[in-house]
């Protein structure tokens, strides 16, 4: 494990391979209507993709207690998996395309040490509804959580997951400290990589952009990591690994230098999915948590 910055490397979130089907259909309606286009490209960016719950987290999956919550701000459902029990509890938050048992190995180190966690599937993944949803819809799940199950302690996120716990702190999620794994950062740059896989124009960027401020109201960059990182003062610990493939490493130091009160661990050869379960880095992350409280 290291902690030297190494040189820059992009800041985005990489995006699986994307069918010459879907590809063609995009250039298409960009060509002859651009504002379904806009619609069609937009759809597909808030669409995750639902995988099985693998044997690993299969444990954790039934031991948890299991309720389908009504978030009322989205009017949408999602599943609850409330973890031990203890009157410290932990707020586990997964990335897109991920499960709320994802982070198991975290959640079971977090018993042995006297901790319960909630988690949950987030809209469209997992057992929760729903076919679309955006990192606001994890914000807004998290918020509610916290008056259904709260009060937290701490909250760990991975991945998008990371970007929705330091965007829920800056909105007012009141915790002592907050871990990050493998979290993306500029909003912008996410939708320009998404763009350039499609194979699409780059004016594309803008007219999402355009839609988003008129949905939102607000500039979507405002939800990137390292600027609500800039309105966090509580301690995070920024976790990332240097050979990371789907969140490049210059995230995690974007995110450190914008914080008041943050440190950071790189590792190196866990890539974006196996540093959640790598022994060192769940330890480190139960010892950042544990220290001074």
């Amino acid at each position: 494990m290291k902690n030297s910055n190494p040189n820059k490397i992009s800041t985005t979130i990489n995006v699986p391979k994307i069918p010459s089907t879907i590809i063609y259909i995009g250039k298409f309606l960009q060509f002859i209507c651009p504002p379904i286009a806009t619609k069609y490209v937009i759809k597909l960016f808030r669409t995750p993709i639902r995988h099985k719950t693998p044997d690993r987290e299969k444990m954790m999956a039934k031991s948890a207690q299991k309720e389908m919550v009504l978030i009322p701000n989205l009017d949408k459902e999602v599943m609850v998996y409330t973890y031990g029990y203890s009157k410290r509890k932990v707020l586990l938050i997964h990335g897109w395309s991920g499960r709320g048992t994802q982070l198991y190995k975290i959640a079971d180190k977090l018993l042995e040490n006297g901790f319960m966690t909630i988690s949950f599937d987030a809209p469209a993944h997992g057992k929760s509804k729903s076919n679309s949803t955006m990192m606001t819809e994890f914000i807004a799940t998290a918020m509610h959580l916290e008056k259904k199950y709260g009060p937290f302690e701490f909250a760990v996120g991975h991945s998008l997951g990371g970007m929705a716990v330091l965007n829920s702190v800056k909105k007012g999620l009141n915790i002592k400290k907050a871990v990050t794994i493998g979290a993306g950062d500029i909003i912008t740059d996410i939708i320009i990589h998404f763009v350039n896989k499609l194979q699409l124009k780059p004016n594309m960027v803008i007219k999402m952009k355009k839609a988003f401020h008129k949905k939102f109201g607000e500039d979507i960059d405002n939800y990137s990591a390292s600027v609500a990182a800039k309105n966090v003062t509580i301690p995070i610990f920024v976790v990332h690994d240097s050979q990371d493939k789907e969140v490049g490493v210059s995230c995690a130091y974007n995110i450190r230098q914008n914080l008041k009160n943050g440190e950071i661990l790189i590792t190196n050869g866990l890539g974006h999915t196996r540093i959640l379960k790598d022994n060192q880095v769940v330890n480190r992350i139960i010892e950042f948590i544990k220290r001074d409280i």
